[in-house]
């Protein structure tokens, strides 16, 4: 098979709520090439799936014969809406909206594969919907009262409660997104033990993070890797959390663990 006829071709839907609409962007070969499905998801405010880390792993998933799916969550990128902080639960609830989309158009969802926030979002989703065999967590956050006075400041706890919202600025001082209340404590209140013990066990987990990720502590990715019944870690040595100079190494890690499938998954739901 020839692998030049990569393409790429843009969806765009509305969630039943009506409350944004998402830009999916695909990497795809010919129709004759295998029909199973790769969706990779992230989300950070101004980091979408245009990302470069999605994009490479995109195109090296596609390059093995299987299609892949990128998309921004709710905010981020060419989708509408508001960007919101927390909102975890809404944000698996939404990834479980694109998955239930390709399925109908009788694609065979294999793996989905989320960087950062994004890999809470996996994470949450296999909890939630137990319809997926393969989630890849590239460096996901496990303790999420952590970090936040990084973004916030110090006080902030006081300082939303006095407000009810906190204004996110750049360095230059520039406004980039608000943080509300209701956000910051559906951060808080997500339980990411709870919900890492309710993945099944029949769903292969990999994670992968940075030993000295300055987003994200390495310890994270191990309380992962404590708490998920059918889980495999690895911690890339002198990666930071944007894998810069070790970009080859993630991939390769991501498509062993997805080209394994046939070997070591048991079918969560028929195919399609």
């Amino acid at each position: 098979m020839s692998y030049s006829c990569l393409r790429t071709k843009s969806y765009n839907f509305k969630q039943a709520w009506g409350e944004a609409s998402w830009f999916i962007t695909s990497n795809k070969f010919e129709e004759a090439c295998d029909p199973l499905s790769w969706i990779p998801s992230h989300k950070g405010k101004y980091v979408t799936s245009d990302d470069s880390i999605l994009v490479d792993l995109a195109a090296a998933i596609t390059r093995e014969g299987i299609n892949a799916f990128r998309f921004d969550f709710a905010g981020n990128g060419e989708s509408e809406g508001e960007f919101q902080y927390g909102n975890y639960r809404k944000e698996a609830t939404d990834l479980h909206s694109v998955v239930s989309y390709f399925s109908k158009q009788k694609y065979d969802i294999i793996a989905l594969v989320g960087h950062s926030k994004g890999g809470n979002a996996v994470l949450l989703y296999a909890s939630m919907y137990h319809d997926v065999p393969i989630i890849v967590n590239i460096s996901g956050r496990f303790a999420l009262e952590r970090g936040i006075d990084g973004r916030l400041g110090k006080n902030f706890m006081q300082r939303i409660e006095k407000d009810g919202y906190i204004d996110v600025k750049n360095r230059k001082g520039e406004f980039e997104y608000r943080v509300t209340k209701a956000s910051l404590e559906d951060r808080l209140s997500t339980d990411t033990l709870l919900s890492s013990r309710a993945i099944s066990k029949d769903c292969r987990v990999l994670t992968i993070h940075g030993a000295i990720d300055e987003i994200v502590p390495a310890e994270d990715a191990r309380m992962f890797a404590a708490n998920i019944p059918n889980h495999e870690l690895r911690v890339m040595a002198n990666a930071d959390h944007r894998y810069t100079g070790h970009e080859q190494e993630l991939t390769s890690l991501v498509l062993d663990f997805i080209r394994s499938r046939d070997q070591n998954t048991s079918p969560l739901r028929p195919k399609l």
